[in-house]
């Protein structure tokens, strides 16, 4: 369940649109992340099934269910199924649109498990549609238009995430020997640190320009919206020391869970923009 924060991505349309607190966009979006966390679970146990001879040889990865033997495969494809139909019928309750994207998400993870993550950067791609996938269905519940820049910062962090899990997988790589994925024999450290160095640039450039681009700042009716720049750079920093110094981002969400320091730069970011939208 830790694994769940991430669908917090589907309420962020709502949040910019400055409708989330509304009930009738509340409820449904509320909906649709349970929707999401349902679909990501099925999605796991399957990865998990294909992955288990894998997570064996990994010192963390070898305690999950299937692969320590605590569930059999049996009873964890019962679950799925479980999870799979309530997940869809949820989806299909909420809205058409928000079922198609629900669906697709759950192929493009099919796919990835059993072939797409052993291919080098397509794999992190496909991390990173899933993240845009989450937005998209928050769109379509709330009934709003994604904007350019909301998709270029999801994207672009979201790709920065899976560079940062990649480089743990590696680093345990040349330390143990232990391959837990194909695609791992083509990436190094050194384009994996320059990577992650491009991207963070990236973001840092992108999110200012959004902060002060004039659309944004008559759609919010404050000139304040950079001052959100200082959470967004101080953030990435923080993860960088993370990933490159302690070598800890295995996991992006059990990092957000375990330093104090990441969080509360999260809640100023989201205190401070929501102040500007909700109260100003």
């Amino acid at each position: 369940m830790k694994q769940w924060v991430k669908n917090f991505f589907v309420a962020i349309p709502a949040f910019f649109a400055e409708t989330l607190f509304e009930q009738p966009v509340l409820i449904p979006v509320l909906l649709g992340m349970l929707s999401f966390s349902l679909i990501s679970s099925t999605v796991y146990i399957i990865n998990d099934y294909a992955d288990r001879e894998n997570d064996r040889k990994h010192p963390e990865k070898c305690k999950r269910p299937l692969a320590s033997g605590a569930i059999s495969p049996t009873a964890a494809f019962v679950l799925m199924g479980v999870l799979l139909a309530t997940a869809l019928g949820l989806a299909f309750f909420i809205n058409l649109y928000f079922l198609y994207i629900i669906g697709g998400y759950f192929v493009l993870n099919i796919a990835y498990s059993f072939f797409l993550k052993n291919i080098a950067i397509v794999d992190i791609i496909i991390i990173a549609s899933g993240f845009l996938l989450r937005v998209f269905g928050g769109a379509f519940i709330a009934d709003v238009v994604v904007s350019k820049w909301l998709v270029l910062m999801t994207f672009l962090l979201a790709l920065f995430l899976g560079l940062a899990k990649r480089r743990d997988d590696l680093v345990l790589f040349n330390q143990t020997g232990k391959e837990m994925r194909s695609s791992i024999k083509h990436y190094s450290i050194e384009f994996i640190n320059v990577s992650l160095v491009f991207m963070a640039s990236i973001i840092v450039v992108t999110y200012i320009m959004y902060t002060v681009s004039e659309e944004v700042v008559q759609r919010i009716g404050n000139d304040l919206v950079y001052l959100t720049s200082f959470f967004v750079i101080v953030g990435l920093l923080r993860y960088l020391q993370i990933t490159i110094v302690k070598t800890q981002s295995s996991s992006p969400t059990q990092v957000i869970y375990s330093d104090v320091l990441l969080q509360l730069i999260v809640v100023g970011w989201f205190a401070t923009f929501g102040i500007l939208l909700y109260a100003s």
